[in-house]
């Protein structure tokens, strides 16, 4: 089976062209001009006006499945990341039961290889049941399938289980993804400790839980020389010790939610669990650090840290809602529409940080590169055309973002993975 696109304008090599692109199979075969002329493709895709980029690369998502899977399913999940542009994701262990052991984590990449419409990678837990005591086989869980290890959704408390497990994760070479989060120091909080927080009457989270465990970690990190990745980070504070770490050759990296770059607590308006994530909305001046960070290269990627509930769990008062927001489906229209339309990020910025830095940083060699004898992972944007983000569209089971309703410029228009359309807009 032979596909081409053709006439769009391909990120390929850290430029914009056009060009087109020959598919034999689930890999890319060619690129060229006008390659209609000396190739027979079985099927061929218009591309003109539309934008092809290797597929999005999301290392941090939640699909509650097993467990939770009426709130999504590996399924729904990865629709709705094929939906977002998205080809590779990178799936969380915060499961019931959660992949600490070798069976486990074979369970799950098992289960995300048959129910999932793009690639699928599984983090495994850092500690036995997503506690702060006991260390899992890393050599089994890393043989098993587990490609890093997470806590995600709990900070690991203790400094000394949290060097054992760095110390064992740099012998195996493979990466630790912190949930950065001090229990000392949340004092119940639903939302970010302020002004704002005591105007709507509710109860504050402070920074100083995120950055205080990442100045420890930072110093842990440096002593053992592992991949320490930080999840989510959304103080400026946070933003200062890895730059400061960055500077010393510590081996660290971060990701910042698009959330945390489009929203600050200031948009807050009423006591409304959609507003409530963890971590939360922080001031103004932390969403420009944020931004600050990802031009000046402190951050390395944008990760969605897409976290589906039901409506139940996100109704009501912020005291009793479940923390998340939804990513997938909105990401890349919103991030495109409040910041490369404004000229703060480049189109190329953006598709680094969502697609080439986080496959490169993380090893994934099947991702975040168009090129001859590479997997077809793509996704098509139509940039040009206006539309409103609406909760009919979503593929997700998770409605639980402040977006809908949002007027963007971007959409998927098509999602390829290994040659096959994942996701087809009007289909």
């Amino acid at each position: 089976m032979r596909l081409l696109i053709k006439g769009g304008t391909v990120y390929q090599a850290g430029n914009l062209v056009k060009e087109d692109i020959l598919i034999e199979d689930d890999k890319i075969k060619a690129l060229g001009v006008d390659l209609a002329q000396v190739v027979t493709a079985d099927q061929t895709i218009d591309a003109t006006d539309l934008v092809v980029a290797p597929g999005l690369v999301d290392v941090h998502v939640h699909y509650r499945e097993p467990g939770f899977t009426y709130k999504e399913t590996i399924k729904t999940g990865s629709m709705a990341a094929a939906h977002g542009g998205y080809t590779t994701v990178c799936a969380m262990p915060n499961l019931n039961p959660v992949p600490d052991t070798p069976e486990k984590v074979a369970q799950m990449v098992a289960l995300n290889q048959k129910d999932g419409v793009v690639h699928i990678l599984q983090y495994a837990a850092i500690t036995t049941g997503l506690t702060s005591e006991e260390l899992g086989d890393y050599g089994a869980l890393k043989k098993a399938g587990a490609f890093a290890l997470s806590n995600d959704g709990k900070g690991v408390q203790s400094a000394g289980v949290m060097y054992l497990a760095m110390k064992k994760a740099q012998s195996l070479n493979l990466p630790i993804a912190a949930h950065v989060e001090d229990n000392s120091l949340l004092f119940g909080g639903v939302m970010n400790a302020g002004k704002k927080a005591e105007e709507l009457g509710l109860p504050g989270m402070l920074g100083l839980s995120e950055s205080s465990q990442i100045a420890r970690d930072l110093l842990l990190a440096k002593e053992t020389g592992v991949h320490y990745h930080i999840c989510h980070v959304s103080t400026k504070e946070s933003v200062e010790l890895v730059r400061l770490a960055k500077a010393h050759g510590i081996n660290v990296t971060c990701e910042v939610s698009p959330h945390h770059l489009l929203l600050s607590e200031d948009d807050i308006l009423t006591n409304d669990p959609y507003y409530k994530m963890n971590p939360p909305l922080r001031s103004k001046g932390d969403q420009q650090a944020l931004i600050v960070g990802l031009l000046d290269g402190t951050i390395d990627m944008i990760a969605t840290d897409h976290a589906p509930h039901s409506v139940a769990e996100k109704t009501g008062d912020m005291r009793d809602a479940a923390f998340g927001i939804t990513g997938s489906e909105t990401a890349f229209s919103m991030l495109y529409t409040k910041f490369v339309l404004t000229k703060i990020f480049t189109l190329e910025q953006l598709l680094n940080w969502m697609s080439i830095n986080p496959a490169k940083l993380f090893n994934i060699k099947q991702a975040g590169e168009i090129m001859p004898g590479k997997p077809a992972d793509l996704a098509l944007f139509d940039l040009n055309h206006e539309t409103v983000i609406s909760e009919k569209d979503y593929l997700s089971k998770g409605i639980n973002t402040p977006f809908t309703g949002e007027k963007v410029h971007a959409q998927t228009v098509l999602t390829l993975v290994s040659g096959k359309a994942a996701y087809q807009k009007g289909r």
